[in-house]
């Protein structure tokens, strides 16, 4: 089954240097973009991530640092990449939990004003846990009846993941052909920011979900405690959960102006 598309949904993949949204650095990204009348474009990139990829990053994906050593480096490529995705939809295989996390790190990194607002996410990993639980290689042998070659390599990955989500539609009736309900179906739980560290209430309001002040208002804690909000600014906080204290941070002094 073919999407059904009102925008354009770009489908990526990211390898890094490891598992840290906030410390890590894309080594290759590949981004399938999908149009509306079912054209398709696909851009791959090596990165240099400007640090030494760890041993065990290497042996999953095989990049290794002399690979990438006369590569550009993800702020030379980030005006390219944002381009790209910036009028489209997002989707990838984890992507709502590690992939949109370290793209959005590295496009604000980049001094990209990079923000989900005007876009849905769809992440094909949690459909197929919903419905299956299995793994990206078992989900495209069980939905594509295929085996998927050069498995961790970012564009084999990237149009596998493109693939089965045309498959799961096939096979799940249930599933609507429209990205926002996919963004509904796969997203966990509604977080303010990629990392979970600011989540919403029922009341639609954004709640600090760790530390001293677990479960209450990020408005509150800035009125009763302003240097809390400094103390995350400094500390080793993902660049886009500190964008969304600092919205919130505007938002309230913009109300009390007003």
């Amino acid at each position: 089954m073919e999407l059904n598309l009102s925008k354009p949904i770009c489908f990526f993949d990211l390898e890094t240097t490891g598992i840290d949204v906030a410390k890590d650095r894309i080594v290759e990204i590949s981004i399938l973009k999908v149009y509306p009348n079912g054209n398709k474009e696909s851009r791959t990139w090596l990165v240099n991530p400007e640090m030494p990829i760890p041993p065990e990053s290497s042996a999953i994906h095989g990049i290794k640092d002399e690979k990438v050593a006369n590569e550009p480096t993800f702020k030379e490529l980030s005006k390219t990449v944002y381009n790209m995705i910036k009028d489209s939809d997002l989707a990838g295989f984890n992507s709502n939990r590690f992939d949109i996390p370290v793209l959005a790190e590295e496009l604000l990194r980049a001094g990209i004003d990079f923000d989900m607002g005007n876009k849905v996410s769809v992440d094909v990993q949690t459909i197929f846990h919903k419905m299956e639980q299995r793994t990206l290689s078992a989900a495209y042998k069980f939905y594509c009846d295929q085996n998927l070659e050069d498995a961790h390599s970012a564009e084999a990955d990237t149009n596998a993941t493109y693939e089965i989500l045309k498959a799961q539609l096939d096979r799940y009736e249930e599933l609507e052909n429209n990205m926002k309900s996919l963004s509904e179906f796969t997203t966990r739980k509604q977080t303010a920011d990629f990392a979970g560290f600011i989540v919403y209430n029922k009341e639609g309001e954004e709640v600090f979900s760790f530390g001293k002040h677990k479960g209450k208002k990020v408005e509150d804690v800035m009125e009763e405690e302003p240097g809390y909000f400094g103390w995350i600014l400094n500390a080793d906080f993902p660049l886009y959960t500190k964008k969304v204290l600092t919205a919130v941070k505007l938002r309230k002094l913009n109300n009390k102006l007003n």
